[in-house]
């Protein structure tokens, strides 16, 4: 941004931390609220203990995702609960805020107040930048967890949105035999004129036992009991869906399956990249209103 505002950071885990400490870097004023990373202040942040002086900020960043459910911020670095409401009740509709994937009971409680929450989840610029550090991500639980190299490995990836496109690319480029199950035919289309195998989605029962991997990108139920049955008993697999995952979870753990629901890749490793890439989208929405 082109002029200092006033930021405060509520709530949130390391990548809410790393973004705090960039917007400090770019000349804002940043205070921190229910974000504690550890016993040594950050330099540069103004770490608050209560939120009278929120009622200055030009921008109040709330986490992603913002509650955990039963009206309590998501604030896993913070040693104490924080109910939203009384967040929520210290704000006025001239202040910019903003949050990430944001619930429908935290929707109608910021629109009781007159609020509006705006989500940089939401936003295509985010998602994608999201997409590179969780096929990353994957990568890294792959060679952490399989006892064989990616290269030569037989890889199913299902779905192949942003992360499925990017994860694809990922484990091929380490030399992976890597297939794609969708169920658009676009996307089957794409998969092969990327260089990888394409299986419908909906008929993967019967042609699973081949692999060595699979990476699920769904985030609805696609990997039931019909399909893990015809996985090998070493097949790893890797949910990166958001809740409620793609796993019939119970099913895999009657069969023996290792599974690793691997939920907020991008905050666990890579925090900085995550950070930077909520604060690219925070300035893009300033910028769309004027701000």
């Amino acid at each position: 941004m082109k002029h200092e505002l006033n930021f405060w950071v509520v709530g949130g885990d390391m990548r809410q931390v790393k973004l705090a400490q960039l917007l400090s870097d770019d000349g804002h004023t940043v205070h921190t609220y229910a974000l504690d990373p550890g016993p040594e202040p950050v330099p540069g942040l103004l770490q608050e203990q209560n939120f009278k002086q929120v009622g200055r900020a030009d921008c109040v960043v709330l986490p992603l995702t913002v509650s955990t459910g039963g009206g309590l911020l998501n604030a896993p670095l913070s040693l104490s609960e924080h109910p939203l409401v009384p967040i929520l009740d210290r704000l006025a509709p001239r202040q910019f805020l903003c949050g990430g994937r944001i619930e429908p009971e935290t929707e109608a409680l910021a629109r009781e107040r007159g609020l509006t929450i705006h989500d940089y989840f939401a936003r295509e610029e985010l998602a994608v930048a999201n997409a590179v550090p969780t096929a990353e991500g994957a990568v890294q639980l792959a060679m952490e967890h399989l006892p064989i190299t990616i290269h030569g490995s037989r890889v199913l990836v299902v779905g192949f949105g942003r992360v499925g496109r990017i994860t694809a690319q990922r484990f091929a480029a380490l030399g992976a035999k890597v297939s794609v199950a969708a169920r658009k035919y676009e996307q089957l289309a794409w998969a092969q004129a990327m260089g990888f195998g394409a299986e419908e989605l909906g008929q993967l029962a019967g042609w699973l036992c081949g692999y060595d991997l699979v990476v699920n990108t769904v985030p609805a139920p696609v990997l039931n009991r019909p399909e893990l049955e015809d996985l090998k008993p070493d097949c790893l697999i890797l949910d990166l869906a958001s809740k409620p995952g793609g796993v019939d979870l119970a099913a895999a753990g009657e069969l023996g399956l290792t599974v690793i629901w691997a939920l907020s890749l991008p905050g666990k490793v890579a925090p900085v990249t995550a950070g930077a890439a909520i604060r690219s989208t925070i300035y893009n929405m300033l910028r769309e209103l004027g701000r």
